[in-house]
């Protein structure tokens, strides 16, 4: 029976500067994948800003883990150490974990599913790490569409998105002036974006005040994230704004540390004002409520894990299975020849209800022990009772 082998390092156990060194590409993790599965192995890698993995069913489970660890440190020695290794069930229930989210910086996150189907696709697989992937995809799915792990906002910026279109009720068509530029405004306008919002106004922390106000009085949201010093909008501004607004709502979210908006803003009307304090704390109450449909989650990711580990378990008797119900159907077909001077004598019809009665005997004798030998791989003791079926039924002593 193939093994299944797991090497690899994530957020959990590697710093960002030590995962980008081992971080790969589409083509390079494709490549990686055709590499490790030569002479028979199937392997495929799944890599991302938190994680690289590599994954590989082979014979010997030992060699396919020193060549894992091997590939991973040519791309970077000092990755070693932070390199964790699994095998068979406890490979699967992490690649599960990864799927559902449940690895995730933040639980629950949705990209991680798509990255885990592309690692499928690019890989070198055959049935069991088809089997393993096509499997965790459908524990990851099953996890978001039976709970609500991925389904309320995890960071700072889907949470202004998500307080923006409650206040409008839809975000799409509305518009976003952008006040500073960076890594957390650009972040804030793709969840606005996602929502149907559209940029159509930029500025920064420069602009004059009077080209400000004319933005203000078109735009629906304001999101402000800059590095000047003091206040970039006051009070006053906005209420010069709101005059050529005729009555229309403004939200405004000030991401800045120092603060970029006049906390007076949000005393105006029609002005629905929030800072980073107002966004951090739904950010944890969000983080809380992910956390408890995580709990439910876990349970049904280690139902699926099960599912697989029972499978992989009996690919260890079902062969001695096939061989035991081939050897008595050789059997019962000898016999029936055998009597064949008699059952010459029998018309059609009854020589099909003596062919369907002794195919009946032999799957009833059989249902038993067959069934008792799938629940015994499940238990790991598989091999021990296919090996016994083989011999007290002499089966492949012919080939032999």
């Amino acid at each position: 029976m193939m093994r299944l082998v797991l090497i690899g390092t994530s957020h959990h156990h590697a710093p960002v500067e030590l995962r980008e060194r081992v971080a790969l590409g589409r083509d390079e993790a494709q490549a990686l994948a055709a590499r490790l599965a030569e002479g028979g192995r199937e392997a495929a890698c799944l890599s991302t800003c938190n994680r690289t993995e590599l994954y590989v069913a082979a014979d010997d489970a030992e060699q396919a883990e020193r060549d894992a660890v091997a590939a991973l440190a040519s791309l970077e020695p000092d990755v070693e150490p932070a390199l964790y290794r699994l095998q068979d069930r406890a490979a699967a229930h992490h690649l599960f974990r990864v799927a559902a989210g449940l690895d995730s910086l933040v639980p629950g996150e949705g990209e991680i599913l798509g990255q885990v189907r592309l690692a499928h696709e690019l890989g070198t697989t055959g049935a069991l790490l088809d089997r393993l992937f096509r499997q965790a995809l459908h524990a990851g799915r099953k996890a978001r569409a039976q709970t609500a792990i991925g389904q309320s906002p995890a960071s700072v910026s889907a949470a202004a998105a998500a307080l923006a279109e409650q206040v409008f009720g839809s975000l799409e068509g509305r518009s976003i002036l952008l006040l500073g530029a960076g890594k957390v405004s650009d972040q804030a306008a793709r969840n606005l974006g996602s929502r149907g919002a559209e940029i159509t106004l930029a500025a920064d922390s420069k602009t004059d005040r009077d080209r400000i106000r004319e933005q203000l009085a078109e735009v629906d949201v304001v999101i402000a994230s800059t590095n000047a010093p003091g206040l970039v909008l006051d009070a006053a501004t906005v209420a010069d704004a709101l005059r050529l607004r005729k009555g229309r709502r403004l939200v405004l979210v000030d991401l800045a540390v120092p603060r970029d908006l006049e906390p007076a803003i949000g005393e105006l009307d029609g002005c629905y004002l929030y800072d980073i304090d107002d966004l951090e704390q739904i950010v944890v109450e969000t983080l809380s409520v992910r956390r408890r449909e995580a709990e439910r989650a876990e349970a049904m990711v280690a139902g699926e894990v099960e599912k697989f580990h029972e499978w992989h378990a009996s690919l260890d008797v079902v062969p001695a299975i096939a061989s035991l119900r081939a050897r008595a159907e050789e059997i019962r077909e000898a016999e029936l020849q055998k009597a064949e001077s008699l059952l010459g004598r029998l018309d059609e019809s009854q020589r099909r209800a003596v062919e369907a009665v002794t195919a009946q005997i032999v799957n009833k004798l059989l249902h038993l022990p067959t069934v008792r030998m799938k629940e015994a791989a499940a238990a790991a003791d598989g091999v021990l009772y296919a090996e016994t079926v083989r011999h007290l039924f002499g089966l492949g002593e012919d080939e032999r």
